[in-house]
C-alpha cells in the first residue's frame, strides 16, 4: 500500500465520454477553472475510449444513430432503467466498464482526487473492492436526474437546479454533499461582452432579427429542409444554421438554398469554434435539448426552442425546462415557424421568456465547481491509498 499525501497543488482526473461533445466540454470548462485558481496539474481521460475502444466506438455510434433510428427504443431503456439502484446487476454492470484501466491508471497518475463529467462510476466500484480513498465528485451534465449517476461512495455532487439536488436528498444522499453549481461551460459563456461590429463580422442585417439553428440536432436531411423551407417563408428573419464538423451537410444546404445564400437570408456555418457570440447575436435558438447546449443558451438569456426531442434525457431536459418557462417543444416544421414567429412579434413575450431564463442562469458553473473542490479537497482526508497488486 503507497500512501500519497494531497499537497497544495494537487493532481486530478477528469474522466468524460465522446458521446456528443458536452461532457469533454465540461471537463474543459472545469480544467480552465481550476487552472485560473493555480490548480494546473489534470489530465483529461475518456474512460472508455482507453479502456474499451471497440466498444466505446460501437456504442457512441448506436447512440448518435439513436436519433433517426429507434429513438423510442432508447427512449425506453432510459427510462425504465432511470430509477435503478447502485448495487442493482445492471447497475454493477455498467459501472464496471474502464474499472482496471482506471485502477492502471490511478497507480500511474497517482492522482488526489477524481472527478466525473459522465456517468461511467468506475471509481466507486475501485472505493469497494480496493479500499482505495480518492476522493470523488460527480458533475451532473443534465437537468434530468437518471441514478447511473448516482452512487453514495460518491463524496459530492455538482447539481444544475436547486430540484435536483432535493431528488439526490430524497435518494439518500447528504445535503451538506450536494452543491448546486449549473453545468459548467466555455469560458466564453461566462463572460459576455458582445461588440456590435460582430453582427458584420458574421454576415447578419442589424435590422433583421436572426433565427440560430444547430443543424446536427435536426436528425435527418429531409427534416432540417422542411423546417428551413418553412422559416424562409419569413423575410424579416435571417437564419443561422450551424453544421459543425459535417461539411458536407453545410455543402448540401448551400446547394439546396442557393437563392437564400445569395440574399443574405439564409447562413450556412460548419464547426464554429465562439458559439457565445454567435448565440449572443441571436434572437432565439433551435437546437437539440443536451444539457450543455441549452445550459449555454440559458447563459446568454436565449429563447430555445426544440424539435421533437429524442426519448431519453433530451426530452425530459426539455420537459422540466418547458415547465420553467425556458423551452418550447415543437412537433412540426409548421409549428416551429408558428411558435418563433409568434415569439419574435410579440416584444412581451420575448420579455416574459428571458425574464424565466434569467432566473435559471447559473453562468459562472464552472468557478462555483472550482472554488467549493479547492475547499471540499481541503478538509478531505490529508492522504489517499492506492492498493497496488
Amino acid at each position: 500500500m503507497t500512501r500519497l499525501k494531497i499537497q497544495s497543488n494537487p493532481k486530478l482526473l477528469i474522466l468524460y465520454a465522446s458521446y456528443g461533445d458536452g461532457h469533454l466540454q465540461a471537463a474543459r470548462a472545469i480544467r480552465d477553472a481550476l487552472a485560473d485558481r493555480g490548480i494546473e496539474n489534470t489530465v483529461l481521460i475518456d474512460l472508455l475510449a482507453e479502456a474499451h475502444p471497440f466498444i466505446n466506438e460501437m456504442t457512441r455510434r448506436v447512440y448518435m444513430k439513436s436519433y433517426s433510428m429507434l429513438p423510442g427504443l432508447y427512449g425506453w431503456l432510459y427510462d425504465r432503467t432511470r430509477p435503478m439502484k447502485h448495487d442493482s446487476l445492471f447497475a454493477s454492470w455498467l459501472h464496471s466498464f474502464g474499472r482496471e484501466r482506471l485502477r492502471k491508471i490511478l497507480i500511474a497518475q497517482k492522482p488526489d482526487a477524481v472527478i466525473h463529467t459522465f456517468p461511467l462510476l468506475a471509481m466507486p466500484a475501485l472505493k469497494q473492492r480496493t479500499g482505495l480513498h480518492i476522493p470523488s465528485y460527480t458533475v451532473v451534465t443534465d437537468f434530468d436526474l437518471h441514478c447511473r449517476w448516482v452512487h453514495p461512495d460518491i463524496d459530492r455532487y455538482y447539481v444544475p437546479t436547486p430540484d435536483m439536488q432535493q431528488e439526490l436528498i430524497s435518494l439518500g444522499i447528504q445535503e451538506r454533499r450536494i452543491c448546486i453549481s449549473g453545468i459548467p461551460l466555455k469560458r466564453g459563456f461566462r463572460s459576455l461582452s458582445i461588440d456590435p461590429s460582430l453582427r458584420a463580422s458574421y454576415g447578419l442585417s442589424a435590422a433583421k432579427a436572426v433565427v440560430l439553428v444547430m443543424a446536427s440536432a435536426q436528425g435527418t436531411l429531409s427534416v432540417l429542409s422542411d423546417i428551413l423551407t418553412t422559416l424562409l417563408l419569413e423575410s424579416d428573419v435571417t437564419l443561422v444554421v450551424v453544421c459543425g464538423r459535417n461539411d458536407l451537410l453545410a455543402s448540401t444546404l448551400r446547394q439546396l438554398f442557393s437563392s437564400a445564400v445569395d440574399t443574405g437570408q439564409l447562413r450556412v456555418f460548419g464547426y464554429i469554434e465562439r458559439m457565445h457570440e454567435l448565440m449572443a447575436l441571436a434572437t432565439c435558438i433551435v437546437t437539440k435539448s443536451g444539457g450543455v447546449t441549452l445550459a449555454e443558451a440559458m447563459a446568454v438569456g436565449l429563447p430555445i426552442f426544440t424539435y421533437r426531442p429524442v426519448p431519453g434525457q433530451e426530452r425530459n431536459n426539455a420537459l422540466y425546462l418547458e415547465g420553467k418557462g425556458a423551452v418550447t417543444i415543437v412537433q412540426t416544421p409548421e409549428q416551429l415557424s408558428f411558435k418563433i414567429i409568434e415569439l419574435l412579434r410579440d416584444p412581451i413575450r420575448i420579455l416574459s421568456r428571458k425574464t424565466s431564463l434569467q432566473k435559471l442562469q447559473r453562468r459562472n458553473a464552472a468557478d462555483t465547481i472550482a472554488l467549493d473542490f479547492c475547499s471540499s479537497l481541503h478538509i478531505m482526508k490529508g492522504s489517499v491509498a492506492i492498493v497496488q497488486r
